[in-house]
């Protein structure tokens, strides 16, 4: 005989979408206001579970009915509930860069993080690093960041959580995250050498299949694909 597990009572009156892109939006506000002198536009921000990225930027990838273009911002939920939040909202803030460049600079080829993007990062309050650490490469492919203590988006960040600013919705934790990137897609190195891996463009859906540490490039979006598995 079967028995099955009785369901937790459901609130119907709760929203969870309401409850988390209000938020979400509550804080771009406040960093557009705070370190961009609210000169970006709106994004559309996105929950994306891309794999070995807490965070990605993709301009003018949405477009309302009227031909209105929007870019988007997405944020991996898989890492909320094991990041502080003040690091989930420089997450937030390293993408808005990534706009900010798009629309008031000159981003790099693919996804190379140049000069002029460091600049600003750190212009916000974010050290780009490539390693996660101080001494860390502040250009390149894959670069991260760390919060720049006392500096502007610090600063920022702790006046939005001293309003009581919170991310109610967080993604049950399952299994233990194996990424460890920040910004951008890092890849997830895999563990076998003779393994074969699929690689995807993490701009469109094509995908190929290759040794464990291969370097392909998307060619139609000049990307460099990441492997997936």
């Amino acid at each position: 005989m079967n028995i099955h597990t009785p369901l937790p009572a459901v609130d119907i009156t709760i929203k969870p979408t309401r409850e988390t892109y209000d938020r979400l939006q509550q804080a771009y506000d406040h960093f557009n206001k705070a370190l961009f002198e609210g000169a970006l536009p709106n994004a559309l921000i996105t929950l994306q579970r891309r794999k070995g990225t807490y965070g990605y930027f993709a301009g003018a990838k949405f477009q309302r009915d009227d031909g209105k273009p929007a870019d988007e911002i997405a944020l991996n939920p898989a890492h909320f509930h094991n990041r502080p939040l003040k690091e989930i909202l420089a997450t937030l803030a390293h993408e808005m860069v990534h706009l900010w460049q798009h629309h008031h600079g000159e981003p790099g080829r693919g996804r190379y993080h140049n000069r002029e993007w460091a600049t600003k990062m750190k212009e916000i309050g974010l050290q780009p690093t490539d390693t996660g650490n101080e001494g860390g490469n502040e250009i390149g492919e894959r670069v991260g960041h760390f919060i720049i203590e006392k500096g502007p988006f610090d600063s920022a960040a702790d006046k939005l959580l001293g309003k009581e600013f919170i991310l109610v919705w967080k993604e049950a934790p399952a299994v233990t995250p194996d990424a460890k990137g920040e910004g951008e897609a890092q890849p997830v190195t895999p563990q076998k050498s003779g393994t074969r891996v699929r690689y995807c463009c993490p701009e469109c859906d094509l995908k190929a299949w290759a040794k464990h540490d291969a370097r392909l490039m998307c060619g139609e979006h000049m990307a460099a694909m990441l492997p997936t598995e």
